[in-house]
């Protein structure tokens, strides 16, 4: 790959993803319109020779610098020598369930501001089979980049809804025949192992701090909770997801058995 010398850093409306885990999913998704691509000369991706193979295909549009310049824009970030912008449509529409009978779940994220821990979840929820992920408009951190960037290319590879009332959509869930699971502490709340999570199931969560909206909380059929033996009585959202989610896998699959 030749170097260019002139080399302007291109401002984009889509998005920036790094690093070759991530770059490596999004290239593999046709979905994506890849904008460009910015490669550090004799970097670790520069030098990865399946990642070569496949850069072949968008010779064009490929850029490499040499490492002041590169430094000079992405220093802040670990990229391991590759930067994609790209376009495409991430967020879609939740289809209709009301004819399933089939295990399916969905999780729904309220009042989550960190996109640390909204890539964590898209991560674990990919990995345990999850159909969707929920997220408000509003109350809510949307899709960024840094999200994107945690779920280290997850996102390609599991659906992402973006609804404008959280509570509204919950109702027609339960007109489809779901179950809603809220992940909230409470009197009322049943350990997370003793509910049942097979069939139609929506799981809600909440940030540490502000937990779910009462409003959304007032459409959950049940409550889970997680008890605590530590002496620091708070579990990282992200990691109360992942017990929940492979609960449910391990019930679904003793069940088939």
């Amino acid at each position: 790959m030749k170097y260019r010398k002139n080399y302007s850093k291109k401002t984009s409306s889509g998005f920036m993803i790094y690093g070759i885990n991530g770059v490596n999913e999004i290239l593999n998704n046709k979905k994506y319109d890849i904008k460009s691509i910015y490669l550090l000369k004799g970097g670790r991706a520069y030098k990865d020779t399946k990642l070569s193979d496949k850069l072949q295909r968008w010779q064009k549009i490929i850029t490499v610098l040499l490492k002041d310049e590169f430094l000079e824009n992405y220093d802040n970030f670990r990229t391991q020598g590759i930067v994609v912008n790209f376009e495409g449509r991430i967020l879609e529409p939740i289809p209709s369930f009301n004819n399933s009978d089939e295990n399916h779940c969905l999780l729904a994220v309220d009042n989550l501001e960190d996109p640390q821990n909204l890539g964590q979840i898209i991560r674990t929820s990919e990995c345990a089979g999850v159909d969707g992920i929920i997220i408000p408009e509003h109350k809510s951190v949307g899709i960024t980049n840094s999200v994107l960037q945690v779920s280290q290319g997850a996102f390609t590879h599991i659906k992402l809804h973006q609804v404008t009332n959280l509570r509204n959509t919950l109702k027609k869930l339960k007109d489809d025949g779901f179950w809603i699971v809220a992940l909230e502490n409470g009197i009322d709340a049943k350990h997370w192992h003793k509910i049942d999570y097979t069939g139609k199931i929506a799981i809600v969560v909440g940030s540490e701090g502000k937990g779910i909206r009462p409003l959304v909380l007032k459409e959950c059929d049940f409550k889970a909770t997680i008890p605590m033996k530590g002496k620091i009585n708070s579990l990282n959202v992200s990691a109360s997801v992942s017990a929940i989610l492979f609960e449910r896998q391990r019930q679904i699959e003793i069940k088939v058995k």
